[in-house]
């Protein structure tokens, strides 16, 4: 006995039909709705009852979403790691001082550069350096492990790029060019920063972690009532938010972001280990840790000036 379908029944069996023959997967929903491409990747549903599992799932797609969307008027330079933390090697360093800059750096990949870093020459990457000295096997590999060490041999090509290059366009050249490492270099050559493939995809997904990363330090520490030791790549705003202090003036707020880069304006140079870096306000910034590059930590004793009237009454 033949069984009763519906004209619509029927229409929507061909078209399915149709759609097996051009290699097309339409799933439907328990509602006979087609799910689009982007539900079907993800596995979603469109129909009306949504757990709290799926109401979770969709919030963290619309926060990718807007992640990306961000990535159109993002430039390299508002993600790049800056020069100071760079961590690169000389074109003729010895396996031993690259091995150290390995392990220093705890990077897969390190620039190499020709005397300065403002002569980048291409980068290394771990696995070429393993593979060349004995990690590949059999005789050819001790072959190449009884040779000098030559640097220049393995040394990749990178790319170079402007610091107003947008983000999003950097992560598609990278995907072309099959380079995810790129120097910033600004107008006279100078290189500002280093932005790796890594950088760019946790501008989409957040912080991506490794089993070789370390945890973030803390930005501050508070010892005593209004004494604090703090990381100099503190955020500005958030300490002056928990420290319920204003250190800058309105018209300097767009000009510095970190406590180091507050006591480099106010010091105008990278005072030495030790020193003390007054504010006009009364504040002080003694500098527990610096290098000839940076002020790495800092402790901040904050002016009170009821305290100060009050100590100077008795």
């Amino acid at each position: 006995m033949a069984e009763d379908r519906s004209p619509e029944t029927g229409a929507r069996d061909q078209n399915a039909a149709a759609g097996e023959e051009r290699g097309d997967e339409a799933p439907e929903d328990e509602n006979g709705r087609q799910r689009g491409f982007l539900a079907r990747l993800l596995g979603l549903s469109n129909g009306h009852e949504v757990g709290a599992a799926e109401t979770a799932e969709t919030a963290n797609e619309r926060a990718l979403l807007t992640n990306v969307r961000m990535m159109r008027g993002q430039r390299v330079d508002d993600i790049m790691i800056p020069r100071a933390d760079i961590v690169a090697v000389e074109v003729n360093a010895s396996l031993a001082e690259l091995t150290d800059a390995f392990r220093a750096g705890a990077h897969s990949r390190l620039p190499v550069y020709r005397e300065t870093l403002d002569d980048p020459v291409g980068f290394v990457h771990v696995k070429d350096v393993a593979l060349a000295r004995g990690f590949a096997g059999g005789d050819a590999a001790e072959a190449e492990a009884a040779k000098p060490f030559r640097l220049e041999d393995i040394i990749r090509q990178m790319l170079v790029v402007p610091p107003s290059m947008l983000s999003g366009r950097l992560l598609q050249r990278m995907q072309q060019r099959r380079i995810h490492m790129a120097l910033v270099v600004d107008e006279y050559g100078g290189v500002d920063g280093l932005v790796t493939i890594e950088d760019l995809v946790e501008q989409i997904v957040g912080d991506i972690e490794d089993e070789h990363d370390e945890a973030d330090e803390e930005a501050w520490r508070r010892e005593a009532p209004g004494v604090y030791a703090a990381n100099a790549r503190a955020e500005l705003s958030d300490f002056e938010a928990e420290a319920r202090v204003d250190l800058l003036p309105d018209d300097l707020d767009e000009e510095v972001d970190t406590l180091g880069g507050l006591v480099f304006m106010l010091s105008n140079r990278v005072p030495e280990r030790g020193e003390v870096i007054r504010h006009p306000d009364g504040h002080e910034f003694e500098v527990i840790d610096a290098d000839p590059r940076r002020i790495k930590r800092l402790r901040v004793r904050l002016f009170d000036a009821e305290r100060a009237a009050t100590e100077a009454a008795e």
